[in-house]
């Protein structure tokens, strides 16, 4: 088994030799033997390259000289693995008649390598015969669309396992990956000429970004702007190129474009959901799976909403009027179902109702796919939209500070998502980094709000890693510095940060705060300073999610 990586590796010579090839597609837990190996900046992709169990089990791998982190990644197989076949196939750069033959020698070389090591021999009818095969399939395969399903295309570096699992659940149909192994590949080869024109074909594909002709791909998407509904760019952590991809197409594609960024690590796999689900919603996505949920009879319904989030898990029941009957706010403890299922029994309990008398209930947060009495589950983003707009029409920004991210949103005038970014997967700027603040300052986060107003020396904060900036907190200290003036200073890195989110998705007309940390008037008054706003904050901003739930399910019915 040889595995690849890369659209321009020479699969079908491999193929034809009789190797069997896998894609390599790393998720890992962590990069504790990579950071050994390699530096700790380098790209998260080879890193969990190293720590994939799957690696061990292969007979070799193909590399391409794309960047300095696979070379690095090849220095280091190398001599791990010495009895492995570990080739590196330097691709050129530019497409030309000279680099095609360049190319197509370089392809020869690593045919006689491949078979020197595997006892095999390359035999150029076997390869033509592939081809042939290949292109007739191609040819004949037909993919007709799904009436009503999204269209995306996919940009970027190699695309997860996951988020091409998250796109085949919601069937949305992909009709192009330009990724850097992508989905498919048509190789229409000259049979009198294989080994030359193989080569050639291989090099003319939709090139990558470091290819000189990169700017082909801006015409390659343009023949399917009139059939894309958005476009998703997948990055990875430290590969710069493709962010640069990025913001040429935010500023210029005039589609929706959705940039998910990931380190490779399973941790990942919960904000990849989030955003990519809250993309598609923003779409208008087809539920193609959706429940279909009727009024039960002439009894006054009643609908719930659940916001299953890190910190606090909060449910909200609406009447068909859309006035809030309950509420309730729990804290998330170590097992989500069992908040969810306390704050069903206190709400259903402050309605004086029971479960029989809910007509729908919708789940949204990070633990919607868990809660299992719930008829439908929506991202929180989308359900924040929904809920700012029921307290507040004319809101068009949300800025929302939960206990484990935060998320900038803008709303169009319907309440509907236009745009939102959402921060790493840190506990930087967050709920939880206030929590531990507050800790080390050894008083309740519920005074940091106050203590902060009582502040006199301007105090800078200067990282805004939780780590970091719990050293910084103890340096203070230290220096016996007083409390307000580190909470004020901690409350201005907050809005620093929380600010620029807000940029990337502009702050239009009436600004709204949401989350936990929307009830403390430090970071609150920071951020209006900073925008220059006056925030509005409903009365209980932890409940917004939740309401935007409850309102979901009354469109539904």
């Amino acid at each position: 088994m040889i595995g690849y990586m890369c659209k321009y590796a020479p699969l079908e010579v491999l193929e034809a030799m009789g190797a069997d090839l896998v894609r390599i597609s790393p998720q890992v837990n962590d990069f504790s033997r990579a950071d050994a190996l390699m530096h700790p900046n380098m790209c998260s992709f080879t890193k969990a390259v190293l720590e994939d169990p799957a690696v061990k089990e292969m007979d070799g791998i193909i590399l391409t000289s794309c960047c300095d982190s696979v070379r690095r990644l090849y220095d280091v197989l190398v001599r791990m693995y010495p009895d492995k076949f570990i080739y590196m196939l330097d691709v050129p750069r530019k497409v030309n008649d000279f680099s095609s033959r360049l190319f197509r020698e370089r392809i020869q070389e690593m045919t006689r390598e491949y078979g020197e090591f595997s006892g095999t021999t390359f035999d150029e009818a076997k390869l033509k015969d592939l081809l042939a095969r290949r292109e007739e399939a191609a040819r004949l395969k037909g993919a007709p669309r799904q009436e009503g399903a999204l269209r995306v295309g996919l940009t970027g570096a190699r695309c997860s396992k996951s988020i091409l699992n998250l796109l085949e659940d919601h069937h949305v149909e992909i009709l192009f990956d330009m990724s850097c192994t992508g989905l498919a590949r048509r190789l229409p080869v000259d049979p009198d000429n294989l080994m030359s024109s193989y080569a050639w074909a291989i090099l003319n594909q939709v090139p990558c970004m470091r290819m000189v002709n990169a700017s082909g791909r801006d015409r390659y998407i343009d023949g399917f702007r009139d059939r894309l509904d958005g476009i998703i760019c997948h990055t990875v952590k430290f590969c710069d190129m493709y962010s640069f991809e990025y913001a040429h197409l935010k500023e210029d594609a005039h589609l929706p474009v959705l940039q998910v960024e990931t380190d490779m690590t399973a941790q990942s796999e919960g904000q990849i959901r989030t955003r990519v689900e809250a993309f598609l919603e923003s779409l208008g996505e087809p539920k193609h799976k959706k429940k279909v949920i009727h009024r039960r009879g002439d009894k006054k319904m009643y609908v719930l909403g659940v916001d299953s989030g890190s910190t606090s898990t909060n449910a909200v029941i609406l009447d068909e009027d859309r006035n809030i009957v309950a509420f309730d706010v729990v804290r998330t403890g170590a097992k989500s179902g069992v908040s969810a299922q306390k704050v069903l029994d206190d709400v259903l309990e402050k309605a004086h109702l029971k479960k029989e008398d809910l007509t729908a209930i919708v789940a949204t947060g990070y633990g919607r796919v868990s809660i299992p009495y719930a008829d439908e589950n929506v991202t929180e983003i989308s359900c924040h939209g929904k809920g700012a707009h029921f307290f507040n029409p004319d809101v068009r920004t949300i800025l929302d500070i939960g206990g484990q991210d935060s998320k900038a949103i803008r709303l169009n005038e319907k309440g509907e998502v236009a745009d939102f970014v959402m921060n790493d997967k840190c506990a930087a700027g967050t709920g939880r980094f206030l929590e531990m603040m507050a800790r080390t300052l050894e008083i309740d986060v519920s005074e940091l709000g106050p203590i902060s107003e009582q502040w006199k020396e301007d105090i800078e904060i200067t990282s805004m890693c939780t780590v970091f900036a719990e050293s910084e907190v103890i340096s203070l200290i230290a220096q016996n510095k007083e409390k307000a003036d580190i909470a004020h200073g901690l409350h201005k890195a907050i809005a620093n940060k929380a600010c620029s989110l807000l940029k990337k998705v502009g702050t239009q007309d009436v600004l709204m705060m949401t989350g936990g940390v929307a009830k403390n008037e430090g970071v609150v008054r920071a951020v209006e300073e900073h925008t220059g706003k006056k925030l509005y904050i409903c009365e209980e901003p932890e409940i917004v999610g939740a309401v935007g739930a409850a309102v979901y399910a009354l469109e539904e019915l």
